[in-house]
């Protein structure tokens, strides 16, 4: 009884002595946070100092400290959460797609040819048009598009339009032209040149593939890149996205990014993964992984690699063919040994791995490369982007090989009218299995994969507990015993994402000590139908205790 009743005093005179030394008091709000062991832990009250840090939340029954100097809000009875982290974005991929023309809306082929010919009649001065965000099964095509279909409306022009995965590209012949890409041009190492029956291109390229053209489009500017950074950074403030792993940055890339955080412009971190073991990784990584950069706002000390292609493109590798066409089973990028080798030079140098892997094949051969470095890299918590299609005696290797799976809810709605078609009924059960990773044990670091994705995560929480679409279907939801809970969600959005990142003594909670990075929503996320979360709008985005965004309302 005494230890209690000394426990308990000790904690009432931590918590006054952290509250006397607030600078901000946000009181008044339907506060939820996790604990660093995953506990929910709600509150009404949450006050952090004049450096950014949380000094400490007000439970139930506490009051907020009455400091004269303090500046308190009203949080008007509305919900306050940790800032949402995406695990797993392409920064100023969304900046640029903001700038370049979207066929995500187009119903079938001649909506996206209208829009297509209505984008270049707007912008006379482009050289190249570019965007893409077209999915062929949206159109109930039956086929990829050609060539000559952009032809019909853009001759003058070289067009490049990328699939809504990323990972087939749609060419007019113009581009095919400029490119040098002709009947006797042969498929690259991990791509395809698609064909028609006289052994002509058709226009549409896939994964490796896609370099013939785009190594010919010209770069973008620096002053294109500032606007493409500032545009994502706009976007991902207004959505309550507060920290994003990059994956795949640059070299022009991590020194905007750098300079960013050096002015204070950086209103969402960034956790960078250097894109491929050669080039540029190889000047960066003599200085070691950068573990963190001004204040937590910028690191690069992970690699992205990639096993395979997308599902959509069958571009992902299977082991076996895919169902609905069995005259291929996708594409490995790499030999065994060759993907192993840049596994561990990237960790033998102190690099968190992250490999794209989506079929099972891809997934397999990730897995047996990283169960070849020694025990001591687990400490590297490497990753495995998407773990789309995961054979059913792979994924407890995830649990006993210490490799975080990084998953994106949204892709297994938006991949719902198609992946059991590519996959068949037997190797769909190891599809999108957020329930069999987290029985298991692992912990699931979630994101988008913007601009692939809509960033915003209230649409990631939605499709990971619903596995609905926003209309309500599948009624039950598609495979429903695979879905997460709310409070599941929120941890694979904040916590179990600082955790992918080796940041959760930092970030993911707003716990003593922490960055104060929060929003405030409109709606109460863990006490509503879960049908309805994709609605949450963010009110007010706040990232090391200053607010970055503010709602018109």
């Amino acid at each position: 009884m005494q230890t209690t009743i000394k426990t308990l005093m000790l904690a009432i005179a931590t918590m006054s002595a952290g509250m006397a030394s607030a600078d901000t008091i946000i009181d008044n709000v339907r506060g939820y946070t996790l604990d660093r062991d995953g506990n929910l832990q709600q509150f009404h009250g949450l006050f952090f100092n004049d450096a950014g840090k949380v000094i400490g939340i007000a439970k139930e029954g506490q009051p907020v400290p009455k400091t004269p100097k303090a500046r308190y809000i009203d949080g008007q009875g509305k919900t306050l959460l940790p800032g949402m982290i995406d695990a797993h974005g392409h920064v100023l991929s969304l900046g640029a797609s903001q700038m370049q023309l979207s066929l995500r809306a187009t119903v079938n082929l001649a909506d996206a040819q209208k829009a297509i010919a209505e984008y270049t009649h707007r912008y006379p001065l482009n050289q190249w048009i570019m965007g893409g965000e077209w999915n062929q099964a949206n159109w109930k095509l039956g086929r990829f598009p050609t060539a000559q279909e952009i032809d019909a409306v853009v001759q003058d022009r070289p067009v490049w339009l990328s699939r809504v995965d990323g990972h087939a590209g749609w060419a007019n012949s113009k581009a095919l032209q400029l490119a040098g890409i002709t009947e006797n041009t042969p498929d690259p190492v991990g791509g395809k040149i698609e064909k028609d029956a006289q052994g002509k291109p058709t226009g549409i390229l896939v994964d490796a593939a896609m370099r013939l053209i785009d190594k010919v489009v010209p770069p973008a500017s620096n002053v294109e890149q500032r606007a493409a950074l500032d545009l994502a950074l706009l976007e991902l403030a207004k959505l309550g996205v507060t920290s994003v792993h990059d994956a795949g940055v640059s070299e022009s890339a991590d020194k905007l990014f750098r300079e960013y955080a050096d002015q204070g412009k950086l209103t969402t971190r960034v956790y960078g993964m250097v894109r491929g073991t050669d080039g540029f990784f190889d000047k960066i990584s003599q200085q070691g992984p950068l573990l963190t950069y001004g204040r937590d706002f910028y690191s690069l000390r992970a690699v992205k690699l990639f096993a395979d292609g997308a599902l959509g493109s069958r571009g992902a590798a299977l082991m076996a063919p895919y169902s609905d066409a069995p005259h291929t089973h996708g594409l490995l990028f790499k030999t065994t040994d060759e993907m192993y080798a840049m596994i561990e030079k990237a960790a033998s140098k102190g690099y968190q791995v992250n490999v794209h892997a989506i079929g099972d094949a891809g997934n397999r051969q990730i897995l047996d490369g990283f169960a070849r470095l020694p025990a001591s890299s687990a400490n590297l918590r490497h990753r495995i982007e998407h773990a789309q299609v995961v054979a059913l005696d792979d994924i407890p290797r995830f649990k006993q090989l210490s490799i975080l799976p990084s998953m994106q809810p949204t892709h297994a709605t938006s991949d719902m009218n198609m992946a059991e078609d590519r996959v068949g009924a037997e190797r769909i059960k190891g599809a999108y299995a957020w329930r069999s990773f987290l029985q298991q044990g692992s912990r699931i670091a979630c994101g988008s994969d913007f601009p692939i994705e809509s960033p915003n995560p209230f649409w990631g929480v939605h499709a990971a507990v619903t596995r609905q679409d926003m209309t309500g279907k599948p009624a039950q939801g598609w495979y429903a015993n695979q879905a997460m809970t709310v409070q599941e969600a929120l941890r694979c959005f904040t916590l179990d994402a600082a955790y992918a990142a080796h940041q959760e003594n930092a970030l993911g909670t707003l716990e003593a000590g922490k960055w104060a990075d929060f929003i405030l929503i409109d709606q109460d996320m863990l006490n509503m139908p879960a049908t309805d979360i994709y609605r949450i709008k963010v009110l007010q985005t706040w990232v090391a205790g200053k607010q970055v965004y503010q709602s018109g309302k």
